[in-house]
């Protein structure tokens, strides 16, 4: 095997603010792309995203097994459509092989929807704390399994996975005493690390990403292990300095709601192709002539009539509630009640319907300010219809005061 290294620079990790803080659920407006997103931006942070030259999502939750994630993925996370990006079905050991093997500008999300739920970018450059891989086996213990219908199976031997599974693995690599084991629970991870190894909130795709954000924010350095059922990958943590942000808001119960019986909206895909760049990506058509910001965009300028060519500008995700109402009537294949918002966008004059996420229906105000986050509006036909949702800042208030 040949040993290389790559540096990460950034890690970014996301939690839904839902469930408690062993475990966190995702709300019905999220899932792994969303997560995913919220996850990117947190690695990002005010850097622009033209750096990323490659994305590597990994997930066993995609939400399109066919006709891909990877479109809504760089819309949400401000990248050119042209940026290469791979969706591999995986864990944690899928995760650290893809930062051992990245490129300079390459940005790898682990994002996890079923079970405990989160997301963990890493963005990798050539300054930071170096990661080189130190070994893998690829092995068969398939105790938990999950077909392509979704249909779950669970042998529910843990000792099994133990003794001929992690540990058979571990013994093929050599028996490495790493100091942080993502993929396994705090008890598993404890009896196969050195010293007192990071507390992880999930187990899946994300755990590494967590795992290494734990590590560098203690200025820790050594092997890291990520393991998924018998599959083992080993790394070396070097030491570097590496910016660490967490969009983790503290955990609370998850608001009540009922889910109305009967056939969801349908969809439309044409109309849904022509919305879809400027609606997730959140951008108004400019005029060429007077410079008025229409959104979403119009063939014909609301203000001079022009009907020239426009260009699509960013808006702000920053905003203020302008008008507030709480819907209690069921609406198919939405969960009542909830909460819609007119939100008015910074200073540009535009304005835009979204629903209110992260907080109880009803507990947003006029004049309330938020910022605007990616999210799932709705699933048409099977089709995952993304857009933003508002999340107020007097919701991440409340969950701080709660904490």
């Amino acid at each position: 095997m040949i040993a290389r290294m790559i540096s990460i620079s950034r890690i970014g990790t996301a939690l839904p603010p839902w469930g408690n803080e062993g475990a966190r659920t995702v709300g019905d407006d999220e899932d792994a792309v969303t997560l995913a997103v919220a996850a990117g931006l947190a690695a990002l942070g005010d850097t622009d995203p033209s750096i990323i030259g490659d994305v590597v999502f990994v997930s066993r939750d995609f939400p399109l097994l066919e006709g891909g994630n990877g479109a809504a993925l760089l819309a949400g996370l401000g990248c050119d459509d042209g940026v290469r990006i791979r969706e591999i079905i995986g864990g944690s050991p899928a995760v650290l092989d893809a930062i051992a093997h990245a490129t300079d500008g390459t940005l790898v999300i682990g994002s996890d929807a079923a079970g405990s739920a989160g997301a963990s970018a890493v963005l990798c450059g050539r300054s930071g704390a170096t990661v080189e891989l130190a070994g893998r086996v690829t092995r068969s213990m398939p105790v938990t399994t999950r077909d392509a219908r979704g249909n779950s199976s669970d042998y529910a031997d843990p000792r099994l996975l133990r003794e001929r599974g992690v540990n058979e693995s571990l013994a093929r690599l050599g028996d490495p005493r790493p100091i942080a084991a993502a993929g396994l629970s705090a008890r598993e991870a404890g009896s196969v690390c050195d010293g007192n190894t990071p507390k992880l909130v999930t187990t899946g795709a994300s755990a590494i990403g967590f795992a290494l954000a734990a590590l560098v924010e203690q200025g820790a350095s050594g092997t890291v292990l990520a393991v998924e059922q018998a599959t083992l990958v080993v790394a070396r943590l070097g030491e570097g300095n590496v910016l660490v942000t967490r969009d983790e808001p503290p955990a609370r119960p998850r608001p009540g709601g009922q889910l109305a019986p009967g056939a969801s909206v349908s969809i439309s895909l044409s109309a849904y192709e022509r919305a879809f760049d400027a609606k997730l990506r959140l951008a108004a058509a400019e005029c060429a002539d007077c410079g008025e910001l229409s959104y979403p965009p119009r063939h014909r300028c609301i203000e001079c009539g022009s009907e020239q060519p426009t260009t699509l500008v960013p808006l702000p995700r920053r905003g203020e509630a302008y008008s507030v109402a709480t819907i209690r009537v069921p609406v198919p294949g939405l969960i009542s009640p909830y909460t819609v918002v007119i939100v008015e966008l910074g200073d540009t004059g535009v304005r835009t319907l979204v629903r209110l996420t992260g907080a109880t229906p009803g507990s947003v105000a006029i004049g309330d300010t938020g910022r605007l986050v990616f999210r799932l509006v709705a699933v048409r036909q099977g089709v995952p219809d993304y857009g933003y949702g508002f999340l107020p800042d007097s919701a991440q208030a409340e969950q701080k005061g709660a904490a």
